[in-house]
């Protein structure tokens, strides 16, 4: 596909496209949308324009069929500028990814180009009050009911709800049984008895919203259902497999853009009469960050490239690039902050956002310490 030290002409160019949007359209909402915590719309309809916003979704549903490696250097590209916006592209990937991989063709047909076209987004709807990294231990009921499901509960931690318009929603249609009596399906905003809760009040990516969601008797037809019953916990587990490689994408860009930041104040801030980039401490900080930052894109661009040809090894590559890149992410926004000195703990560079909006790379789509149990569990079966 290609050629993982040098990227093909085709990626070079969406990356430069993208960065040409972002530095124009994305990038000055940034502060606005963190500062007031609110969906930066302008964003969005930047993204929508230039078909970033859902990349992924093949051209069969009127997407742009991007690869795997190339959603992900969108999200990266994204993340540099605004890392809510990033949310867009990377949830959008997160919602859908289910339909792309166990739904129907119906199922697919009436949903994905509807995401393709900006129509509406979709999240995705695992964790629960009592069941996050126990995914398994939900609550949430689906009951069938003549053609139609039933569907009572509440789901936690849910990525731009509210603004998206489309939820994939695991539930248990057969209790008693663990994750295999656990199934997934289409639950339209519009449905009666889904409502969402009020937005949770974050230390990062403010500009994307986080909400609980109501399922109070809603009622939906059964080809809404995602596969076949009992499926829904392997779709979602398959899910981010693929998906883990996206916050990797976001938590790279976050760091690169930590990086450029300092590395522009660090060549004009001037102390003892010469720029501070000149100071051995400030190279060895800037070669550490570099360093890293390098080690982490290519980690996650291999993953990418399992993810794309469905390698048996891609819940390593998935769980170890996102372990491994928040971790840097969260490394060198911290170093980024620290060489700006007062100035990078204020909010008059963007640093200190980029700091906090790193640290949720390093907690959702499950916690870097259950990162490290994925990959210890594929080591001890020989899969690596």
């Amino acid at each position: 596909m290609f050629d993982l030290y040098q990227l093909s002409d085709e990626h070079l160019a969406i990356r430069e496209a993208v960065r040409e949007v972002c530095d124009a359209k994305v990038a000055p909402n940034a502060a606005e949308a963190d500062e007031n915590s609110e969906f930066p719309q302008a964003s969005f309809d930047a993204l929508r324009a230039s078909d970033f916003h859902a990349p992924h979704i093949p051209e069969e549903y009127g997407g742009a069929g991007a690869d795997a490696l190339a959603t992900a250097i969108v999200i990266e590209e994204v993340a540099r500028a605004c890392a809510s916006s990033s949310l867009i592209p990377a949830v959008n990937k997160l919602g859908t990814m289910p339909l792309l991989l166990s739904g129907s063709a119906d199922l697919k047909r009436r949903y994905l180009p509807r995401v393709a076209s900006g129509e509406g987004m979709f999240s995705y709807c695992l964790s629960e009050p009592e069941a996050g990294s126990d995914a398994a231990a939900m609550t949430t009921r689906a009951i069938y009911d003549n053609g139609h499901y039933v569907l009572n509960g509440v789901k936690r931690w849910i990525t731009n709800a509210g603004v998206s318009d489309f939820y994939t929603v695991f539930a248990v249609t057969e209790p008693g049984i663990g994750a295999k009596g656990i199934s997934a399906f289409v639950v339209e905003k519009s449905d009666p008895g889904v409502s969402f809760g009020a937005p949770e009040k974050k230390l990062g990516i403010k500009g994307s919203p986080t909400r609980e969601v109501y399922l109070d008797q809603v009622r939906i037809p059964a080809d809404r259902m995602i596969g076949e019953p009992g499926t829904g916990f392997a779709s979602a587990m398959r899910t981010l497999d693929h998906t883990r490689v996206t916050i990797a994408a976001q938590a790279v860009g976050i760091a690169q853009g930590a990086l450029d930041a300092a590395l522009a104040y660090v060549k004009e801030r001037k102390q003892f009469g010469k720029p501070i980039a000149d100071f051995q401490g400030v190279q060895f900080m800037l070669a550490d960050m570099g360093m890293r930052l390098t080690a982490a894109r290519e980690l996650t661009y291999a993953a990418a490239a399992r993810s794309e040809r469905g390698d048996a090894d891609l819940t390593y590559f998935g769980a170890a690039a996102k372990c491994f890149a928040s971790d840097v992410a969260m490394a060198i926004t911290t170093d980024a902050v620290q060489l700006l000195g007062g100035y990078g703990y204020t909010k008059d560079f963007p640093l200190e956002r980029m700091m906090r909006d790193a640290k949720i790379t390093q907690i959702y789509e499950g916690t870097n310490q259950v990162q490290r149990i994925v990959m210890a569990r594929q080591l001890l079966k020989g899969v690596i």
